[in-house]
């Protein structure tokens, strides 16, 4: 079963075991604009104990550069290398594994983190937040963006899209007729946690694409995907043995670090609650589970 961080011994435990602490961000460290219970004096803890931390997201709507100012506003200080998204992991993807030519061009149905991200790698982005493919879909029109199908696009990328249309999913379908075009989702979340309610994520719009062009894709890069795992090990040069993970998903989170051979933490902030728990097996249980991640701060006072 399942320890409780509850007690001083508890944390105090956890910081002679590990040294490096692998962070989900939605759920764990905040709720959408709001920073939870004593995150930043938490992280400060780690620190000065000599932990490395690494913030690992599959929230793939904002880049590297987004999240480094989201966490200033915070009042905490992070560095695009401690930072893994999905939208970063996808451009490494796209680049490393599928080494697509620069001179091909990437239909993106999601937002800006994933395009900032494919240009830092060198690629151009077709769909992401342009303005044209935010009103209806008039088939009447012969400036209508569905007859400007581009033949250079060689790639498919779908995460979370706030603005999900249908016009943009119709011009999706389009490029996915094209057997040879790889179809890549930025991660497989169904839901994620925003100020106390459930709303549709990255999967939410994978799926929407899968049903309409009868697809799937070739791979997700977020969580809890081997790839992104293994992109992680490569740049921090990783001790299994002595990392932890703390996410607030059984199904991504937990996952990515089980079948990454981690110790895993989870969090009762944002999707999992205790009966959840209550109703795993023993292979499915994390290591430890805690009220909030603030916990640890807070018992050692």
């Amino acid at each position: 079963m399942s320890i409780k961080i509850a007690s001083k011994s508890h944390v105090e435990d956890l910081l002679a075991k590990y040294d490096t602490f692998l962070f989900d961000c939605d759920g764990v460290l905040w709720l959408g604009d709001h920073l939870l219970p004593n995150i930043a004096e938490t992280l400060d803890l780690l620190r000065s104990n000599g932990k490395k931390v690494i913030f690992v997201t599959n929230n793939s709507s904002k880049s590297r550069a987004d999240y480094v100012k989201k966490f200033k506003k915070f009042g905490i200080v992070a560095t695009t290398e401690e930072i893994f998204g999905s939208s970063y992991a996808t451009a490494v993807y796209v680049d490393s594994i599928l080494q697509l030519p620069k001179n091909k061009k990437v239909w993106v149905l999601g937002g800006s983190g994933i395009v900032d991200e494919l240009k830092l790698f060198g690629y151009e982005s077709l769909g992401g937040v342009d303005p044209r493919y935010d009103g209806l879909l008039d088939m009447n029109d012969p400036e209508s963006m569905i007859y400007k199908i581009d033949p250079d696009v060689g790639a498919v990328v779908v995460g979370l899209d706030t603005k999900l249309n249908y016009y943009k999913l119709a011009v999706t379908m389009q490029y996915l007729k094209d057997p040879k075009v790889p179809f890549i989702a930025t991660n497989i979340d169904s839901t994620y946690p925003s100020k106390g309610m459930k709303l549709p994520g990255a999967g939410s719009c994978v799926e929407s694409v899968v049903c309409a062009s009868g697809r799937q894709p070739i791979t997700s890069c977020g969580k809890p995907s081997k790839g992104m795992m293994d992109a992680i090990d490569k740049a921090h040069k990783l001790d299994k043995s002595r990392t932890l993970m703390v996410g607030d998903r059984l199904n991504t989170d937990m996952k990515f670090g089980r079948e990454g051979g981690l110790a895993t933490l989870l969090v009762l902030t944002g999707i999992e609650t205790v009966e959840t728990l209550g109703e795993l097996s023993k292979d499915e249980q994390p290591t430890y589970f805690a009220d909030k991640l603030g916990d640890l701060y807070e018992l050692l006072q």
